[in-house]
């Protein structure tokens, strides 16, 4: 039996690889990915400007490219949505433990990258939002 569709994991795993490509092309330097804590991780940790950002992405699966364009147009559901406080809780948790183990001393933010993607299509949008806590 064919596969059509992508598990939620793997489309996990494609948008964060995606954000990952999107960053570089924007001047971030990838420090690490998947960061992991009992209490929470941070997907992607990267460096722009002097500025430690960590990131949380969010990645949608549509079946076509019209679809996807709709959604976002409409606005019928953003990915960006599902980091809740509880998510930036375990993030800020998560961080705090970096910053502890590298005695890290400069300035950081929390970034969200929400990632929409047509694995058929091959087609995909990234909306970067930055410093999501102010």
């Amino acid at each position: 039996m064919k596969k059509n569709a992508y598990t939620t994991k793997e489309t996990g795993n494609l948008g964060e690889r995606l954000a990952c490509e999107y960053l570089g092309t924007q001047g971030y330097i990838i420090m690490e990915r998947n960061y992991w804590k009992k209490y929470g991780e941070i997907d992607i940790i990267a460096k722009k400007d002097g500025i430690i950002h960590f990131i949380e992405v969010k990645t949608v699966s549509y079946e076509t490219k019209q679809a996807l364009e709709y959604a976002v147009s409409h606005e019928t559901w953003r990915p960006e949505e599902q980091v809740t406080d509880r998510k930036l809780h375990q993030i800020e948790k998560a961080l705090e433990t970096w910053i502890s183990e590298r005695q890290y001393e400069g300035e950081w933010q929390i970034d969200v990258a929400a990632v929409r993607i047509v694995p058929r299509e091959i087609y995909a949008a990234v909306n970067y939002i930055a410093n999501i806590i102010q």
